[in-house]
């Protein structure tokens, strides 16, 4: 992208691009996006988005970006609570299953083996120094951070929109919901407390 600053209007026309490409990118992947109906539905040309993103990898990459970010600032992890911090994540996936989508996508087409960001830009170090920490007080079980981490987000995704068993919907009865939350968070209780 310039390094010029957007107008209001420039602004309103990437975000239009970032909403309609989140959208295409969950529903078809890297690979099967297409820019042409990006901009057909963002109401704006291909010049336009490759002015902004460079290329159709770059606007997935800031997309991807983004909603690593988001579940990383909207989905704060409480160590001495593993248990809540899987039923937020649970909660998290049924507002906004297109960011499982996308990381799913990011998995599958771009790093199949290892972790799912490189190493340079690790958002989750200061989830794993809090699982340490919690560790440490005696508080979660004895573990590799990021095994314990991992096992967290797996049990919170076990009905998730990739789920290969079952994808909950926001639509389904909220008894429904409160049973699995119920069911989950005794699980992590039960898997991670210490003792």
């Amino acid at each position: 992208m310039a390094d010029r600053p957007l107008t209001s209007r420039g602004a309103a026309t990437r975000q239009r691009i970032l909403d309609v490409a989140t959208k295409e990118f969950a529903e078809h992947g890297i690979a099967g996006a297409r820019v042409e109906r990006i901009v057909a539905a963002a109401r704006t040309n291909k010049a336009q988005l490759y002015a902004y993103f460079g290329s159709k990898e770059g606007l997935f990459d800031a997309i991807f970006s983004g909603s690593l970010e988001r579940i990383v600032n909207v989905v704060p992890i409480d160590a001495t609570d593993l248990a809540d911090w899987a039923v937020r994540l649970y909660d998290e996936y049924l507002r906004r299953p297109d960011l499982i989508r996308l990381a799913t996508w990011a998995r599958l087409e771009r790093r199949p083996e290892g972790h799912l960001v490189d190493d340079g830009g690790r958002l989750d170090d200061g989830k794993l120094r809090a699982i340490a920490n919690a560790q440490a007080a005696g508080l979660v079980r004895d573990g590799d951070p990021f095994d314990v981490m991992a096992l967290v987000i797996a049990m919170s995704m076990a009905w998730s929109p990739v789920s290969n068993v079952y994808a909950a919907t926001a639509e389904e009865p909220s008894d429904v919901h409160e049973q699995r939350r119920t069911l989950l968070r005794e699980s992590v209780r039960r898997a991670l407390t210490a003792g």
